[in-house]
C-alpha cells in the first residue's frame, strides 16, 4: 500500500512539473512572439490608420496603410521619455539615419509631429533640403518653377483664404529637413504652418493600403484593399 501511495505522488508530481514545462514554453513563445513583433514594427514596417481628410484623395478617413522603416535608412533607438496614461515614463524613441533611397518629392511620409512628438502626421514631400518654396493662390512652385501637382485637390476648409494656405514663402527649406504638405491643400496643417520636418523625424514612407473601412456606410473599401500609394 505504501508503495502504489508513492507512485501516485511521484505520477502526480510528474503531471504537475509537465504543467509546468509547457505553461514555460508557451509564455516563453509569447513573449518572443511580442518581442518580435516590437522589433519588426520599429524597425522594419508599422501600420498606421488614416484619422483625417489632409491627404485625401490620395488617403482616406478609415484606410489603413503599411509604412516602410528601410525606404530611406535605418532607424535608430535613442532614449526618450514617453507618456503612459499621462504618467511620464523613461523609454525608446527611433532616429533616421538616412544612408541610402534619398527621400524624393511627392513621397509620402509619416513623421512625429514637430509641436507634439507624441503624435505622427502623415503628409506629401513637396520640397528637399535647399528648395525653395513657394505658393501663389495656391499654385506650388519649386525653385521659381510651378511644381507638377497631379496629388493636389482644393475642396474648401478652414484654412481656405488664410494667408499661408493660399500664399505663402518664399521659403528655403533648411538642410536636414523637408518641406511638407497635404494632398488635400486647404484642409492640411503642415509645413505652411509650422515649419520643415527633420530627417531624424521621420518614420518611413507609406507604400500599401491594407484595409480601408469606410466610417459612414460602415463597410469595406475594398477597392482600396491592396492599392499602392503614390
Amino acid at each position: 500500500m505504501p508503495r502504489d501511495d508513492v507512485t501516485g505522488k511521484t505520477a502526480a508530481s510528474a503531471e504537475k512539473a509537465k504543467k509546468k514545462h509547457v505553461l514555460r514554453e508557451t509564455v516563453e513563445a509569447i513573449v518572443i512572439a511580442l518581442v518580435v513583433a516590437l522589433l519588426i514594427r520599429t524597425f522594419v514596417v508599422q501600420a498606421f490608420k488614416i484619422p483625417s481628410s489632409s491627404m485625401e484623395d490620395t488617403l482616406l478617413i478609415g484606410d489603413h496603410i503599411l509604412v516602410s522603416k528601410f525606404s530611406y535608412g535605418i532607424q535608430v533607438p535613442r532614449p526618450a521619455v514617453i507618456s503612459v496614461l499621462g504618467v511620464p515614463v523613461p523609454f525608446f524613441e527611433t532616429e533616421l539615419k538616412p544612408v541610402w533611397g534619398g527621400i524624393e518629392r511627392g513621397d509620402v511620409v509619416v513623421f512625429r509631429f514637430p509641436g507634439d512628438r507624441t503624435k505622427d502626421y502623415i503628409k506629401r514631400v513637396v520640397g528637399l533640403a535647399g528648395d525653395t518654396v513657394e505658393v501663389r493662390k495656391k499654385r506650388v512652385y519649386i525653385n521659381g518653377s510651378p511644381m507638377d501637382d497631379p496629388h493636389a485637390v482644393y475642396k474648401g476648409g478652414i484654412e481656405t483664404g488664410s494667408e499661408y494656405a493660399d500664399n505663402f514663402g518664399p521659403y528655403t527649406v533648411p538642410e536636414g529637413n523637408v518641406f511638407v504638405m497635404g494632398d488635400n491643400r486647404d484642409r492640411s496643417y503642415d509645413s505652411r504652418f509650422w515649419g520643415p520636418v527633420s530627417f531624424r523625424d521621420i518614420r518611413g514612407r507609406a507604400f500599401i493600403i491594407y484595409f480601408s473601412w469606410n466610417t459612414d456606410s460602415r463597410w469595406v473599401r475594398f477597392g482600396r484593399v491592396a492599392k499602392i500609394i503614390h
